[in-house]
């Protein structure tokens, strides 16, 4: 297998790829997202992923074979409102006292560039993540731990946040950042084989 370039740091999405075996390279793409403004914020995560693919490929070097380059992108989105990575304690503090006791989306957009076919797939995943009532208490509590710091409504499924978590609607994988039927279903498409 080829290993696959991936736009991002994200030490979730690493992990999803190991699981699956697919040899992969790190390689940030570092866009602005805040540049980005898509009414519609169902197909954000999918625009930003395929910008961060474009932006990879821009930065490598002009003679340079790229065979596989894979980006991705999630957003939390309640009532049509984005919760992006909170920006301190306070926001995140504010995030769980909205998302409390409420269902919200995870939407997580997938990007992958074939370099043999020179063109780029796309997929996206939504899933519905439920709170259960919080207190101010747990909600202190919770932002201390300092899982919120760099994730998308500031929590992850997998960390001390699922205390809190009464049902997943859709793909658990989506929600880390990486979905894997989505990814699997793409990566069989443009003839890259998991399979050995």
């Amino acid at each position: 297998m080829y290993p696959i370039i991936l736009a991002s740091s994200s030490p979730r999405r690493q992990e999803i790829l190991k699981s699956l075996n697919i040899p992969f390279v790190v390689h940030p793409s570092n866009i602005d997202e805040s540049t980005f403004d898509i009414s519609d914020l169902r197909k954000l995560p999918e625009h930003l992923a395929e910008q961060k693919v474009k932006a990879v490929q821009k930065s490598l070097p002009a003679d340079q074979e790229i065979q596989w380059i894979l980006g991705a992108d999630t957003i939390v989105v309640y009532e049509n409102k984005k919760y992006g990575k909170p920006a301190s304690q306070e926001e995140a503090a504010e995030f769980f006292k909205i998302l409390q006791n409420r269902t919200h989306e995870v939407i997580t957009g997938i990007a992958l560039y074939n370099g043999t076919k020179k063109q780029i797939s796309k997929r996206t995943s939504v899933c519905k993540v439920s709170f259960a009532k919080m207190t101010d208490e747990e909600i202190e509590w919770y932002i201390g731990t300092g899982e919120w710091h760099g994730v998308a409504g500031g929590y992850r499924i997998q960390g001390l946040a699922s205390c809190f978590i009464k049902s997943i609607e859709g793909s658990e994988t989506g929600v880390m950042g990486l979905p894997i039927f989505e990814l699997y279903d793409m990566l069989k498409e443009q003839g890259y084989s998991i399979i050995e």
